[in-house]
């Protein structure tokens, strides 16, 4: 229980930071995606998938699948964009399945 509560920890820090960078960057013009950002979606990823083995037979697929697609896509847009200028719809994208992601993350079924 306690090496699940610290990768839940690692998971939800990780994916703070992310929303932080993101939300530091939306009043720039000119908005680049730091290179830490891939380190940052695949430790979301990771733990994720940690928190998935750890807990398996009582999971919610119907909560995972849609997380793991919405965080495959940010991993790709942040892979794709690192360290250049990110197109503002491209931007908003970003940021609408990071929000979506924690969305169903923390809805209560």
């Amino acid at each position: 229980m306690i090496l699940f509560n610290i990768i839940l920890a690692l998971h939800f820090i990780a994916f703070l930071v992310f929303i932080i960078q993101l939300a530091l960057l939306f009043p720039k013009e000119n908005k680049v995606l730091h290179k830490r950002n891939i380190l940052i979606g695949v430790t979301i990823l990771l733990t994720g998938i940690l928190l998935v083995v750890l807990k398996y037979p009582h999971i919610n697929l119907y909560k995972i699948i849609p997380k793991s697609i919405l965080f495959l896509g940010i991993s790709t847009f942040c892979g794709i964009y690192s360290g250049k200028s990110v197109p503002t719809k491209v931007f908003y994208l970003l940021f609408g399945m990071a929000v979506l992601a924690s969305l169903i993350g923390i809805i209560k079924t």
